[in-house]
């Protein structure tokens, strides 16, 4: 099914971000993941694909392996840059075999000192939504990123609405954030798509930091900014990964129930392919969860 389609029916969708494993065993771990946050009944899975292609056949085959073993709503990433239309058009022929009908349209990271690379195919997440319309019409959902606080080569978030804009007007029918722990960013960069007449579904990207220095990298690279006063709380216990990751879930936890009580219509949890923080942070939000 469509996700777009579920979006229009479900009040408050809740749904999962997973990434394909290297390994026979770490697939294995993966769909123990998968099994505990099934019982959620979430509205969509995602599965994330590597710079340039470089997970192509892992992500093809988890996505499949997901649809074809599970009740679930899956949907797949894929990066233009890297790929030529040629290759992009093979990928897409072949999820629509199978029957994937959910594509997370993203440009993706253009590779260090291989810029030739980009003149390869899409150079832009519009230009791949553009590929994938004209080429399927209405056969796939198409989702892309949001960037709450602006891509990180965005000059200004004036200059970003712009782009996104673009990805809309291409075809996009809905948007998921980078992660984001300030939720005052997701605000008003929704305030700026109303005032720009964009109203196509956005669901927050939400990241539980149970590992700070690895979600300190992340946010670094996609240019999220940490609050300082949360900093400040992690950093207490850098030495005690318990009590660390305990207080990046009730920081979460707060983060969610403030993003529901302002009317978002869904949250996207970015799971690392573990389900015990997703859990913990549902049990204490069902209640605002219809």
């Amino acid at each position: 099914m469509k996700i777009i389609d579920k979006l229009k029916e479900t009040k408050t969708s809740i749904s999962f971000e997973f990434f394909p494993p290297k390994t026979k065993e770490g697939e294995n771990s993966l769909f123990n993941t998968i099994k505990e946050l099934q019982k959620l009944n979430p509205t969509f899975v995602s599965i994330t694909y590597g710079a340039g292609g470089s997970t192509r056949n892992r992500t093809r085959n988890i996505v499949k392996r997901v649809f074809e073993e599970t009740n679930l709503t899956v949907m797949a990433h894929l990066t233009c840059i890297g790929h030529t239309n040629s290759e992009l058009k093979d990928i897409l022929d072949d999820y629509q075999k199978i029957g994937i009908q959910n594509i997370l349209a993203l440009r993706g990271d253009i590779p260090v000192d291989k810029e030739e690379d980009i003149l390869k195919g899409c150079k832009y997440a519009s230009e791949l939504v553009s590929f994938i319309r004209k080429n399927y019409k209405d056969w796939f959902s198409i989702g892309v990123a949001v960037y709450p606080e602006g891509h990180p080569e965005s000059p200004n978030l004036e200059r970003d609405i712009y782009y996104f804009r673009k990805k809309v007007e291409a075809g996009a029918d809905f948007g998921i954030t980078q992660m984001f722990f300030d939720n005052s960013y997701f605000y008003r960069y929704m305030e700026l798509l109303e005032k720009e007449g964009v109203n196509i579904p956005i669901i927050p990207g939400i990241m539980p930091i149970t590992n700070f220095k690895q979600i300190r990298k992340f946010a670094l690279m996609c240019g999220a900014t940490i609050p300082e006063s949360l900093v400040k709380r992690l950093e207490k216990y850098e030495d005690n990964p318990n009590d660390l990751e305990n207080v990046g879930i009730e920081f979460a936890i707060e983060q969610c129930r403030d993003l529901l009580k302002n009317g978002v219509k869904g949250l996207h949890f970015y799971t690392l392919n573990k389900s015990k923080a997703t859990l913990r942070i549902y049990e204490a939000i069902k209640d605002l969860i219809s």
